[in-house]
């Protein structure tokens, strides 16, 4: 049954849930902060307690990001496991629709009935399980980078891997995006361009004035890094990453801090989300248990088609109380 439709940024560019024609989704544990995006709206109500489970779509962490700033599970799928039947597309090579949930058996379970087969079943005990390094280290929360620890000292590991040229990768990311969106809204931009939200379209136009070459440059590079990621599935099942650098930032807050630096809050919540959509790999968002204060989440990635061993894993750290959904505090909701 179809109970609503959710805010989101407009034609998911962003990772904020910032609409100038619907307005600001809130973030249910604290309605001054942003709930991100671009699928916010429905990351907020199922933290919300609205309903029980709801989708999204993820270019370059649009399920991932709201999921982990609102405190839920979220899960983008396999490139190319579901169907986009119904979806206005942005990225071809980087679109997914998914679920999100407020348990991991929730998740599952929409996951299983959107795939139409069960997953196969996964000892989580056998899984090989190191924590991304690098970028992936850097620009941190400091309850973020001790939470990851603790999942991967959970696990019995203490292996770090780092992902070659994620920063690159995060280039590349933005490069076909803000391309291949403009394209797809080109006639649109031509004709009416005052509907559009004045942020999506200044991206918009800005992706059109982007030479060919960088646009090929960006596709070679996106196929360099998918193969370089695949090799590093012979010495590991499972990484570990964070979701976001940080809590969600308040809504009138401009900036966080990247390396020392003052830059835009909304365009940059996305850093460890994007490189990894490059590799068609499967990842899953979740909570780490923060009850009562703003939540901070994680990223479960594995090889393309092996959901059930993030399933797996997920399941296995959430009944250990290491991976949990907190609830808003009453006076939020």
């Amino acid at each position: 049954m179809l109970v609503g439709t959710a805010n989101m940024d407009e034609f998911a560019y962003g990772f904020a849930t910032v609409n100038a024609h619907y307005g600001t989704t809130a973030n249910p544990h604290d309605h001054r902060h942003l709930a991100g995006g671009s699928s916010g709206g429905s990351a907020a109500a199922v933290a919300a307690g609205l309903v029980p489970f709801a989708l999204g779509s993820d270019t370059n962490g649009s399920i991932r990001v709201p999921a982990a700033l609102c405190g839920v599970y979220g899960l983008r799928p396999t490139h190319g496991a579901l169907p986009l039947d119904g979806v206005f597309g942005f990225v071809d090579a980087l679109d997914v629709v998914g679920p999100f949930a407020s348990s991991i058996a929730d998740l599952r379970r929409v996951h299983e009935v959107m795939l139409g087969r069960p997953l196969a079943s996964c000892n989580a005990g056998s899984l090989r399980i190191a924590r991304l390094g690098g970028w992936f280290q850097r620009n941190l929360d400091p309850e973020l980078d001790a939470g990851l620890g603790t999942l991967l000292t959970a696990c019995n590991s203490s292996t770090l891997i780092e992902l070659p040229e994620a920063e690159r990768a995060r280039a590349a990311a933005f490069v076909l995006t803000a391309a291949e969106g403009g394209h797809r809204h080109r006639a649109g931009l031509s004709t009416q361009s005052e509907r559009f939200d004045p942020a999506t379209r200044d991206r918009l136009l800005a992706g059109l004035q982007l030479p060919a070459s960088a646009v090929a440059d960006a596709h070679r590079f996106a196929q360099w890094f998918g193969a370089a990621m695949q090799r590093l599935w012979d010495e590991v099942d499972v990484l570990i990453a964070p979701a976001t650098p940080c809590v969600a930032p308040r809504i009138d807050q401009d900036t966080i801090q990247i390396d020392g630096l003052p830059v835009s809050a909304r365009a940059n919540l996305g850093i460890f989300t994007q490189p990894l959509g490059l590799a068609a790999c499967p990842v899953l968002a979740a909570p780490l248990p923060r009850p009562g204060r703003l939540p901070l989440g994680v990223q479960l990635i594995a090889a393309p088609g092996r959901e059930d061993r993030l399933f797996a894993l997920a399941a296995q750290l959430e009944r250990d109380g290491l991976l949990t959904f907190s609830p808003p505090a009453e006076e939020t909701r």
